[in-house]
């Protein structure tokens, strides 16, 4: 008999071959019986391969059909089992019989299949600002347990890592999280968190930025500007335009009111000693009267001419009270052209209401 037993551990998707030798093949080849079992925590032992009656069964468990055969010669001595593409089912204890002529041995392996942790995924919580608090977390959704995780900072493009900061703290009872407090901008930075075990490895990336808190203004006050700029623009184009429209509207009626005033003094000149009727006259009874006095004028300035030379002065003798002769009174030429002008005056002026 041999009592002997191993342990193997292989990585999944990966074969092995469990050693099993014996020395009954000597005895009868013909009654040689070889058979292979599995003991796992989830079912009874079941047979995995056997050789019995010069034949070979291999497709006795599901799970492993098709992966399971015997890796030499069995009918010579070596009966080693091997599986192919090994899954986490085909963890546990495998124990070789070998019988022949009522003698047996058996060999007994524990076979751990180990799979790696699958690729991890990296997050964070809390606030990135100045003064807050974060947390960096880490978790591999599958793999062989136990499962370690380890933080390290990112320093350069080229994957160089290097120690956490101060502010950083590993969580004791979970690896996999990593506490930052009193957060400063010189944790900003990429942190790297690797997942592994016996089996293997694989890491995953989380970018950390913290902001400044004296930048949540400036922040601030660029989004106004950008906000203020647009309606400054708009207000001194619209005020530019008001300005070219009020500039234009008082360049058109400047005129306007310069022809109005114009009218205001020749109004004016017609003399409070012109007939009620003139005075009482519309603005078109103004103008009438302004081209009368042109006229009367121009008559005065005729009659002038004409009976300067027609007029003589002429003496009378005329007595007084005491019977004495009075010197001739002189006349004055200067009003008698004046009546004159009054007395053409009048029937000009009358014409020129009755035409009007």
């Amino acid at each position: 008999m041999s009592h002997a037993q191993t342990v193997f551990k292989r990585v999944a998707e990966a074969n092995v071959t469990l050693p099993c030798h014996h020395r009954l093949h000597n005895l009868e080849p013909k009654s040689l019986d070889i058979e292979w079992l599995l003991e796992d925590s989830e079912a009874d032992p079941r047979v995995v391969i056997t050789y019995a009656g010069g034949n070979i069964y291999t497709f006795l468990t599901e799970e492993q059909k098709g992966r399971v055969s015997f890796a030499s010669n069995f009918q010579a001595g070596d009966a080693s089992l091997e599986i192919s593409f090994l899954q986490p089912s085909d963890t546990g204890l495998y124990t070789c019989k070998v019988k022949n002529a009522g003698q047996y041995e058996w060999t007994r392996i524990t076979l751990k299949v180990l799979e790696k942790p699958s690729k991890p995924k990296c997050w964070k919580e809390g606030e990135m600002s100045e003064g807050k608090e974060m947390t960096l977390q880490c978790n591999s959704a599958s793999g062989t347990k136990p499962i370690t995780y380890r933080w390290k900072r990112v320093i350069d493009k080229e994957g160089k890592t290097g120690s956490l900061p101060h502010t950083a703290q590993i969580n004791l009872s979970n690896s996999a999280q990593i506490m930052m407090k009193n957060l400063t901008w010189t944790d900003s930075g990429s942190y790297e968190c690797t997942a592994f075990n016996e089996a293997g490895q694989d890491s995953c990336i989380v970018q950390v930025t913290v902001q400044y808190a004296r930048n949540l203004g400036v922040i601030a006050g660029a989004a106004c500007g950008a906000i203020a700029v647009p309606a400054l623009v708009f207000l001194t184009v619209w005020l530019t335009i008001r300005r070219k429209e009020k500039k234009k509207y008082e360049e058109e009626e400047s005129p306007n009111e310069i022809r109005e005033d114009a009218e205001a003094p020749k109004a004016r000149l017609v003399k409070p000693g012109s007939s009620s009727s003139g005075s009482r006259s519309s603005h078109s009874g103004s103008s009438s009267t302004r081209s009368t006095a042109n006229s009367a004028s121009r008559s005065q300035q005729t009659l002038s001419t004409e009976a300067t030379p027609h007029i003589t002065p002429t003496q009378h003798s005329q007595v007084n009270a005491n019977g004495r002769e009075a010197e001739p009174k002189k006349i004055n030429h200067t009003n008698l052209v004046k009546t004159e002008a009054t007395s053409a005056m009048v029937p000009a002026q009358s014409r020129a209401f009755q035409t009007v």
